[in-house]
């Protein structure tokens, strides 16, 4: 009879444990350690820059990450790239149009781990109102309630409807865009951070 109490209360337990739903930890963005830029080639020259303003929520646990979510909101006005005539073009409705389109998203569902400090987020990608799924590979450290986080991802401008008319075409700025993410976050609840 003990036998079949323990064994009882055990399955029990085990089923209970097993309901019991995964709490990620909450991370804050500390956007004035924090870089999200993007790459290009305008007549056969290579260019970068950055956004200026970008805020987000994050959930993640390293050891749950197909638990985790997040939602990363750019201010598209915020673009720069220390080319005065570029960054005067790109709010214009040929572009960014940030007058009918003032932010772009990326939102995560999911992540993925790839092994060691390696990670996919997979999500959405909204820019001028058009939303494609994009995964973003990333490595991830954590030390303590501190992450850093790097990526990368490549675009098709046009595919978002960035660059429209005489632009539309890579002629003179190539359909090819890169992504860079350089983001530092602070643990703000849940599990504990693990290394």
């Amino acid at each position: 009879m003990a036998f079949l109490k323990k064994a009882a209360f055990s399955a029990f337990a085990m089923s209970f444990l097993a309901a019991t739903p995964v709490f990620a930890a909450d991370w804050t963005i500390d956007s004035a350690h924090s870089t999200i830029g993007f790459s290009g080639t305008q007549t056969g020259n290579a260019f970068t820059g950055h956004f200026g303003k970008f805020d987000g929520t994050i959930s993640f646990d390293p050891a749950h990450p197909e638990e985790g979510h997040a939602k990363i909101t750019i201010d598209t006005a915020s673009a720069t790239t220390a080319d005065k005539q570029r960054d005067g073009a790109m709010p214009g409705s040929d572009w960014f149009s940030v007058a009918s389109f003032p932010t772009a998203t990326f939102e995560a569902r999911s992540f993925r781990a790839k092994g060691g400090n390696a990670y996919e987020a997979v999500g959405t990608l909204t820019i001028r109102g058009v939303s494609r799924p994009e995964t973003l590979p990333f490595t991830l450290d954590i030390n303590g309630q501190t992450a850093h986080a790097k990526g990368h991802l490549d675009l098709i401008r046009s595919t978002f409807g960035v660059g429209q008319g005489p632009w539309a075409t890579g002629q003179w700025v190539a359909l090819q865009a890169g992504v860079n993410i350089d983001v530092i976050a602070n643990q703000t609840s849940g599990s504990s951070p693990r290394p």
